[in-house]
């Protein structure tokens, strides 16, 4: 399948970013804690050199918090500072606003010698379609400052939001990038819902995830869905299938009773439910990539 997703307005957003970056302090970048490589956009890298960076693992709640724990102190030994966040609840808001004048220390320095007091810091936020930014951004702020959505592309333009006299935040659109090098970023991605689900092959997509889920927690899915390897042999054997991922598919959908004309197993619905449950948290804390 090809993990593709750059629509037009992506195009205009990286060029209002470049055109705005001289305006700000540094760069909120707001990335998805279970997958923070996948999620991080190579051109905000280089969008942001010689900025001040803070590095947020958003939808901490839906990761393996061993693995967020770790990604954290990753990005720390890298010279960033980031924090853990479910930018869902307040909680943690003002630890971000803390660190936020921790990364601007040197430029508040600055200010107060060149007689520049109490400026407020700005702030560009940036991240991938659907990360969350808009609703950290309302919880930061205290109000609904931003329209928020669970599906890639509501933020469309730039809107500036100013929290009190200290900190103004430039909110932006989310955005991919034109080509991913490697075949698991985009599926990472697609997993996830930071791609346009219409353009996407569901059942080869919840293949793929159950796939990755099986090699980095075992049958834990099985336990979710109360299913066993001989449903999954039966359902293999019964349907002549090649993957035996489809077989899981098939196994799920006989037993929450999903079912299509002739009451075979709906294999698409049973893919919706499991990416659904995935990208909700209802399979459980399930980070898919681990720092080497």
């Amino acid at each position: 399948m090809n993990y593709q997703w750059y629509p037009g307005h992506m195009t205009k957003a990286i060029r209002m970013m470049k055109e705005n970056i001289s305006l700000v302090d540094m760069i909120v970048e707001i990335i998805d804690a279970r997958i923070p490589m996948s999620s991080r956009n190579p051109d905000i890298d280089e969008l942001g050199k010689g900025k001040a960076r803070l590095i947020i693992l958003n939808k901490s709640d839906l990761a393996d918090s061993k693995e967020t724990a770790k990604w954290k102190e990753y990005f720390e030994e890298k010279g960033a500072i980031a924090i853990e966040l479910d930018s869902r609840t307040s909680k943690g808001m003002k630890e971000v606003k803390r660190l936020m004048s921790v990364a601007c220390a040197d430029k508040i320095e600055r200010d107060k010698k060149r007689g520049i007091k109490n400026r407020p810091i700005r702030a560009m936020v940036c991240g991938i379609p659907n990360v969350g930014k808009s609703t950290f951004i309302n919880h930061l702020s205290g109000k609904s400052a931003a329209k928020t959505g669970n599906k890639p592309g509501v933020t469309k333009g730039k809107q500036w939001i100013m929290l009190g006299s200290t900190l103004q935040l430039l909110d932006t659109p989310g955005i991919l990038w034109p080509k991913f090098d490697d075949e698991t970023v985009g599926a990472h991605l697609a997993m996830i819902g930071s791609m346009n689900d219409d353009n996407l092959d569901h059942g080869e997509l919840a293949v793929s995830l159950i796939k990755e889920l099986e090699k980095l927690y075992g049958n834990a899915i099985y336990d979710i869905y109360g299913i066993s390897d001989s449903d999954v042999d039966k359902a293999v054997e019964e349907e002549h299938l090649m993957a035996r991922e489809a077989g899981v598919l098939v196994a799920v959908a006989k037993k929450r009773n999903l079912l299509a004309s002739g009451a075979r197993p709906d294999y698409m619905r049973a893919s919706d439910l499991i990416l659904d449950d995935f990208r909700s948290g209802k399979l459980g804390r399930l980070s898919l990539e681990k720092v080497n």
